[in-house]
């Protein structure tokens, strides 16, 4: 296929050459303002990024010419001196919540997870600054016509942490691991893939069912992106399986190797000594000689870690506590990462559990609540813009229709529909005629998230048709609770707090709402046929305003029957003592720019400590 464009949302067919350039990476402390408009008192910050290294056009995907679309767009809140890479050192991260395990194929994978799996596992592809894919253990890869058949060639000479080589018959065995992988297998059949064959030493054909165009998206993410060794977990052997949880030495090709695991309390990570990756100076990494990682759920708690010296980083996903971590940076003793692109904060129903089942139900009780209160509750006022939809307005795929179309805050409104339940004889969860609903609302328990649930109870409770009840999980058990492994992923809640959206393309599995009622990443269980079917279409094409149309109408449906809804937008940051830095100027194998750290995921194996 000739003339593909190199655009963030865009995969087509680039092919990408090996070539390591000498690129001098500036290790600024790459930030976003909170929001659209970002705080009024801020300076007006500005980006620094390398110029990225050249590319050689192959006969099957001439060189591009238009510009790249931007997905986000990081920019400098702390600024971080100029500082070059430094062997040696050791960092310690206090993340979030414990990560439920550490397969990619079979744990559900969240910002903290991925901290530990980035450092462990190397992904097929990663995402460049601009939000397009790139290359890193897959050097380069191209389709046929019709984006069914992907060849891709991988990188040669490169080992597990046990000595194992990588090869393409290494992947194609890992395709028997994942089609029965708890994370796996919905992203398996989301994709359309069916079969993935060694055809050469380095070189595996994915073959799918049906035309996928962003398919390459799909091997930059855990449950199909991240390379494990399948040797170690086969077929039918539970311990085994229990084993691959806490990454065994030899699990991964990554750039670190787990030491100890202790749930919940810390996992420690010593450097791969044989890793096979240098920097664009071709210095072998990682930098560091080791890394940990400890679970804090307290936010406040986390960034006292920080400012006390008890570890070296932290990672938050929370407004308040960015805007604390703030005031703690001004005197210099820490250095923040922010991002802001097109997470959002919210929630979903379960509409396979009455009352949500019902439409009049899920959009009475959004239209009764005021974004800008939650916001408030959230700490993120003057941070954060409401959210109406998965894209941010610096998406590509953002409609100003989908975001008219939410369903705004309207009392009246609301009381009208919980009455149209509530006094319909054919109810259906089973109560008499003019009986109060019954709803329970569910998040971790964070003080700002219980902060929000509190105001969030007050608004539907004064309906006086709505009966609120409130729980908090740990993250890890309000995780599983939506996945619902026990139930055939029916899942165990009802109304859930959630965080929508991401940098990746949206068309690369189409899970977060289809494509059937019970899957592994459809939270929901909210189906409609209609719906699909424009997610489907949307990965037919290479065009962007023909794919952003088709996302607009999909988004329109959604927010008509409400089973995800959104507070605002998720400004995100990673918080280091000054000195460590590397998490916005890490590349790829080919030498570029990486896309930094949306979602608090930090990329470890490029992370140092300045020689200042």
């Amino acid at each position: 296929m000739e003339g593909i464009t190199r655009m963030s949302y865009l995969l087509g067919k680039r092919r990408v050459s090996m070539k390591l350039l000498a690129v001098l990476l500036a290790a600024t402390a790459v930030a976003s303002a909170c929001s659209s408009d970002g705080d009024g008192d801020d300076a007006a910050p500005v980006a620094t990024t390398a110029a990225p290294a050249e590319e050689t056009a192959t006969t099957e995907a001439p060189e591009t010419t238009e510009a790249p679309t931007t997905t986000a767009t990081p920019t400098t809140t702390t600024e971080a001196p100029e500082v070059g890479p430094s062997q040696g050192g050791s960092a310690s991260l206090a993340i979030e919540a414990e990560a439920t395990g550490l397969r990619p194929w079979e744990d559900t994978c969240s910002s903290p997870c991925y901290n530990m799996m980035n450092a462990v596992y190397d992904k097929l592809t990663e995402q460049y600054a601009d939000g397009s894919y790139g290359p890193m253990l897959a050097t380069s890869w191209e389709s046929n016509d019709d984006f069914t058949v992907w060849t891709v060639q991988i990188q040669e000479g490169v080992t597990f942490t046990d000595g194992t080589p990588l090869t393409a018959q290494t992947i194609a065995d890992m395709f028997v691991v994942q089609q029965t992988g708890a994370a796996s297998a919905g992203v398996i059949a989301s994709s359309n893939l069916i079969a993935v064959e060694a055809t050469g030493d380095h070189e595996v054909t994915y073959t799918l069912s049906a035309t996928n165009g962003p398919f390459m998206s799909v091997l930059s993410r855990a449950p199909m992106g991240m390379v494990f060794n399948p040797a170690l977990v086969p077929a039918g052997d539970d311990d085994a399986m229990a084993a691959a949880a806490n990454a065994p030495t030899g699990i991964g090709t990554g750039p670190f190797m787990v030491t100890n695991r202790d749930v919940d309390n810390r996992t420690e990570m010593e450097r791969n000594p044989n890793y096979w990756m240098s920097d664009n100076f071709g210095t072998q990494l990682p930098y560091l000689d080791s890394i940990s990682f400890h679970p804090i759920p307290d936010e406040g708690t986390r960034l006292d870690s920080l400012t006390s010296g008890t570890v070296t980083a932290m990672q938050t996903l929370r407004q308040a506590t960015i805007r604390d971590a703030r005031t703690a940076a001004e005197d210099g003793s820490l250095w923040m990462f922010e991002f802001q692109g097109n997470n959002a904060g919210g929630g979903m129903f379960n509409v396979l559990v009455a009352p949500y089942d019902d439409v009049r139900v899920r959009r009475g009780l959004i239209m009764s609540t005021r974004q800008d209160a939650i916001i408030a509750a959230l700490g993120g006022e003057g941070i954060s813009e409401p959210a109406t939809q998965v894209f941010a307005e610096s998406s590509p795929f953002y409609s100003e229709a989908v975001a008219e179309a939410y369903a705004s805050y309207d009392f009246d409104g609301a009381v009208a529909l919980l009455e149209d339940y509530i006094n319909d004889p054919d109810r259906s969860d089973g109560k008499a005629v003019g009986e109060n609903l019954d709803v329970v609302l569910s998040c971790p328990p964070d003080p700002t998230l219980i902060a929000a649930m509190e105001v969030t109870q007050q608004f539907w409770n004064e309906t006086g048709l709505v009966n609120t009840e409130l729980t908090a999980f740990d993250q890890a058990t309000h995780i599983n609770m939506a996945l619902g492994m026990a139930n055939e992923f029916r899942g165990e809640h009802e109304v859930h707090c959630w965080r929508w959206g991401s940098e990746a393309d949206p068309g690369g599995d189409n899970s977060g709402s289809a494509p059937w009622e019970t899957s592994p990443f459809n939270f929901s269980n909210w189906h409609d046929p209609d719906h699909y079917a424009l997610l489907e279409e949307a990965r037919t094409t290479d065009d962007v305003a023909v794919r952003q149309a088709l996302y607009e109408q999909a988004n329109l449906m959604v927010n008509e029957q409400v089973p995800i809804y959104f507070s605002g937008g998720t400004a995100t940051a990673i918080a280091t003592e000054a000195g460590l830095g590397g998490l916005d100027s890490w590349v790829l194998s080919d030498g570029e720019l990486g896309i930094g750290h949306p979602a608090a995921e930090g990329r470890w194996g490029q992370a140092y400590w300045s020689m200042d």
